[in-house]
């Protein structure tokens, strides 16, 4: 009994820490469908991220119950802190599977969704949203093209790359250092070369991993939470399981 005191205060404040660990993950996630859910097929991106801000916040007074309990037992908060866990158990195994999912199933996605957009892009000032998706994707992670600078030359839209009679890329793909920079692939200095798609990949199993390993590992502490407040719970005189 003593040693499960001991626990469920160290706990209580490794939750703490935990939670932020964990609504960093979901804000990651929520930032990511934010800035590139146009080229994702579905819109169900940001879920993980939301359940993962939501077990953040519930952790918080999940943490202080701990401390609590671990401090003065009380039948009440014991079972709170029950229903807490389970709560939480539910939320972060959700978010895990859908990351894990998510993982897979969109990285097999985005470069058929990407060359799409690649494809049917009609240049760096159109007011489309498929066009502006593109050049946000390669202003924020450098890059150009699907593969590589090259996607550009088989663009649908030939007129805007062949002006003067010159191939260029979007002037999203310059480097910023170059501000009179057109996109000439005659100076290929001036431009990032690598492709959008691996860079983004990358993006997405970090972060999608990120969330799946902070989920995995809160739950085994909960679970250990959770031992610890059922011995404290069975241990109180003419206590057992039934008030819950």
């Amino acid at each position: 009994r003593a040693f499960a005191r001991s626990l469920l205060w160290l706990l209580g404040f490794v939750f703490w820490g935990s939670a932020a660990a964990l609504a960093t993950g979901g804000v990651l996630v929520i930032l990511m469908y934010e800035d590139y859910g146009y080229v994702f097929p579905e819109s169900s991106l940001f879920l993980p991220g939301l359940l993962s801000v939501v077990a953040a916040l519930i952790l918080l007074p999940t943490g202080v119950l701990a401390i609590l309990i671990s401090a003065k037992s009380s039948r009440f908060l014991q079972g709170a802190l029950m229903y807490l866990l389970l709560v939480l158990l539910c939320l972060e195994t959700s978010s895990a599977i859908l990351a894990r999912f998510y993982t897979v199933w969109y990285a097999s996605k985005m470069q058929s969704t990407m060359s799409y957009l690649v494809y049917q892009y009609n240049g760096t000032h159109s007011q489309g949203p498929g066009s502006r998706a593109v050049d946000l994707v390669q202003r924020k992670l450098q890059c150009c093209g699907v593969q590589n600078y090259t996607d550009w030359l088989n663009t649908a839209a030939a007129s805007w790359h062949l002006l003067g009679k010159i191939a260029r890329v979007p002037e999203s793909c310059c480097k910023e250092e170059y501000s009179l920079c057109r996109g000439d692939l005659g100076h290929l200095e001036q431009l990032f070369q690598e492709g959008c798609l691996k860079k983004l990949e990358d993006w997405l199993h970090f972060v999608m991993l990120y969330v799946f390993w902070c989920c995995t590992t809160i739950v085994i502490l909960e679970l250990l939470a959770f031992v610890s407040n059922g011995i404290l719970v069975k241990r109180e005189p003419l206590y057992d399981f039934s008030f819950l």
